[in-house]
């Protein structure tokens, strides 16, 4: 680290530094930002003495602070590339054309069908190239998921996961390693996609080997950015936006990155026994202290008063993010709706499966049946018929 000061910092620190200098590195330049961007200043001097500005920052900002300016980037984007499309941009040719490229995409669908099949389905009322680059995208997740959470996950090491990263860098240059990196390599280079979520989802990955414990809800969200945020990112430049929407092209992203963050919250609420015979909490901390929990009382699975309290308020959260994301499902292309509206009803749902099962979720897994789900489809279809709304601001969650 260059400069006078050097400072000693957590590996959570460390991880939102790492954040922050990636946007720096891929863009010197100024874009729209919050207001609480990253500053240096020189304060007034005081006793006739001033203080050199290397010396004094701000304080460590959220991480939820960190990634809105992740969304903020996104958004900015995708105006540019509407700006300089397709006059300036080269985009680096893909290997496969023809039969062999619609054939890596077609792998592609099968994947999403099988193990998405609710999501599969909506994705067909979607123009041919916009499924094609989803299904694309949906892949890629799965196979980086699968790095720590599959059937070879204990032989996982970070420098696996660097040549990991190595080789999506390569499939955004054109030099995919296989059919699926070509059916994605086509996409980015189609779409206003980004690799930066995608790089983030492989940090979330980094940061399975090495933590079990999230001290509070600001380090969990950091992480549900990194394993499940990044999704919602990644897919609205190809689902795109309503053209009769009125809403900001940033409140759109914040929303795609609001069901992400639902999405994962639920999926930690659903497996909490399956993670704790992991050795593994994915719940803040210092929230369980105050509840008069422990990590014992997890690991024995009990279901007491404590815990009920505790899980209310867990889920109450979890369904805030769920309704700022329905918000802006209304401002995406027509098409793209229904299989994002299925998907966030039926997730939604897994609370109320938690809820039923009276917030034991250590012994059962909480689950939505086929008759709910068949029965979800036909109200995010009517849904999803509603248009945009008048909304124009930009919303945080």
């Amino acid at each position: 680290m260059s400069g006078s000061v050097v400072w000693v910092v957590s590996p959570k620190e460390s991880i939102r530094c790492s954040l922050l200098n990636q946007f720096i590195e891929v863009k010197r330049r100024s874009w729209r930002r919050s207001s609480v961007a990253w500053s240096f200043s020189r304060p007034a001097p005081t006793s006739g003495h001033s203080v050199p500005a290397s010396l004094v920052v701000t304080p460590p900002r959220t991480s939820e602070e960190l990634v809105y300016e992740v969304v903020l980037r996104q958004a900015a984007l995708v105006g540019e590339t509407k700006r300089k499309r397709p006059a300036t941009v080269q985009l680096p040719p893909v290997p496969l054309r023809g039969d062999l490229l619609y054939e890596a995409y077609e792998r592609c669908g099968e994947v999403c069908a099988e193990y998405a099949k609710n999501f599969y389905l909506g994705t067909l009322l979607m123009t041919p190239e916009r499924r094609r680059a989803i299904w694309a995208i949906d892949v890629w997740c799965r196979r980086t998921d699968e790095l720590v959470d599959g059937p070879n996950a204990s032989h996982m090491t970070p420098t696996a996961l660097d040549r990991w990263q190595h080789r999506l860098e390569d499939l955004f240059n054109g030099r995919p390693y296989d059919m699926y990196d070509a059916a994605l390599s086509d996409t980015v280079s189609k779409f206003p996609v980004d690799i930066q979520p995608f790089k983030a989802m492989v940090d979330g990955m980094r940061m399975d080997l090495w933590k079990s414990r999230y001290n509070n809800f600001d380090e969990l969200y950091l992480y549900c950015y990194y394993v499940a945020g990044t999704v919602g990112l990644m897919s609205v430049p190809v689902m795109g936006i309503a053209p009769d929407s009125k809403a900001s092209t940033e409140s759109v992203y914040n929303a795609a990155l609001a069901l992400g963050i639902a999405n994962q919250l639920t999926n930690i609420l659903r497996d909490v026994g399956e993670d704790a015979r992991r050795g593994r909490i994915y719940l803040p901390q210092d929230e369980l202290a105050q509840a008069g929990l422990s990590d014992d009382d997890i690991f024995k699975g009990r279901v007491t008063d404590k815990w009920r309290s505790f899980m209310k308020g867990q889920i109450r959260r979890a369904r805030m993010f769920f309704e700022e994301a329905e918000k802006g499902i209304y401002e995406l292309n027509s098409a793209s709706r229904w299989p994002v509206l299925a998907s966030l009803l039926l997730y939604r749902q897994i609370l109320d499966a938690i809820e039923a099962n009276d917030y034991n979720n250590f012994t059962r897994r909480a689950y939505v049946g086929i008759a709910k789900k068949l029965a979800s489809l036909p109200i995010a279809y009517a849904r999803a018929l509603r248009g945009p709304s008048r909304f124009t601001g930009a919303t945080r969650t």
